[in-house]
């Protein structure tokens, strides 16, 4: 696997925090416990459409007390339209039973905490730390592997080597919005099927470019 080139790294992320100064989460929340049920909610399904739910689950239940007073029929009545609802809805209620019980009812801040609760894999407490918390983490999705490995950013066969990858190679300065960047990159221009690449503004940084530059449209 070809990597990009050391030298180009800084300018790639300088064009990106360029465009977008103070990237976040598509997810919408009001509080730490909140991002974290979204986060939670959100694996293997869109942004878009844990937000539609998460719209009416939230003013109902917004803390893990509330939550649990919900059940787990309450929960599962609100998030049905999310995929793996069901499960989800376990999840959900079995995380807040043990934020109450272990954690006083506050989402812990030690990634060891995170991701002894249900549901909650190493994805999901890099995303809590990093936006709730400030810390520079990688949450690798779907959308920063394709990234990293498109481009040559950080090549790696599983999420993790890729998100070593980015923590080794991501300039210090760029770390801690880093994979809101690659994230919304990925989402919206560097897509799966056929990458935007004429309309890429780090496509001169891309190591993959020439393979799609005279791509046929979709």
């Amino acid at each position: 696997m070809r990597s990009v080139n050391k030298s180009q790294i800084e300018p790639f992320f300088a064009v990106l925090k360029a465009a977008n100064p103070q990237p976040n989460t598509e997810l919408e929340y009001t509080n730490v416990f909140e991002l974290l049920a979204a986060v939670l909610l959100s694996a293997q399904a869109t942004d878009v459409g844990v937000n539609k739910a998460t719209r009416r689950l939230f003013p109902a239940a917004n803390t893990p007390q509330k939550m649990l007073a919900l059940g787990v029929d309450g929960i599962t009545e609100y998030i049905k339209s999310i995929g793996l609802y069901r499960t989800k809805a376990r999840h959900l209620h079995e995380t807040c039973r043990l934020l109450v019980e272990r954690h006083g009812g506050v989402v812990p801040r030690s990634r060891e905490a995170l991701e002894a609760l249900p549901g909650v894999g190493r994805k999901t407490a890099n995303v809590v730390l990093n936006v709730a918390f400030g810390e520079a983490t990688m949450a690798v999705d779907t959308h920063i592997f394709r990234v990293g490995n498109r481009t040559g950013l950080a090549p790696g066969k599983t999420a993790l080597e890729v998100e070593k990858k980015l923590l080794e190679r991501v300039p210090p300065a760029y770390l801690v919005d880093a994979h809101h960047w690659l994230i919304l990159h990925g989402r919206y221009v560097c897509v799966a099927r056929r990458p935007l690449c004429e309309e890429c503004a780090v496509a001169q940084f891309c190591d993959s470019r020439p393979l799609y530059r005279h791509s046929p449209p979709a």
